[in-house]
């Protein structure tokens, strides 16, 4: 997997639990991307048993900060 593919696949996962943030805790919509990464961050440590391997890999050394990071590029 390229790194570009790896980080569209990345932002795949993070907005795949971005959405299931906001459906479950509609507040969050009005959070600061800090406090959004870091729900985000313990949703898939969470969840990463069930995650397709491909996705566990992706997950494995995804940071806080790579996830703000990634919420912010999407937001431009």
């Amino acid at each position: 997997m390229t790194e570009e593919n790896a980080s569209t696949e990345k932002r795949m996962l993070i907005n795949r639990f971005l959405t299931k943030l906001t459906r479950d805790e509609p507040q969050m919509y009005y959070a600061s991307t800090s406090e959004i990464s870091r729900s985000i961050h313990s949703m898939i440590k969470e969840h990463t048993n069930r995650l397709s391997v491909e996705e566990q890999a992706l997950a494995r050394n995804l940071s806080i900060q790579e996830i703000e990071g990634l919420l912010g590029f999407h937001a431009r």
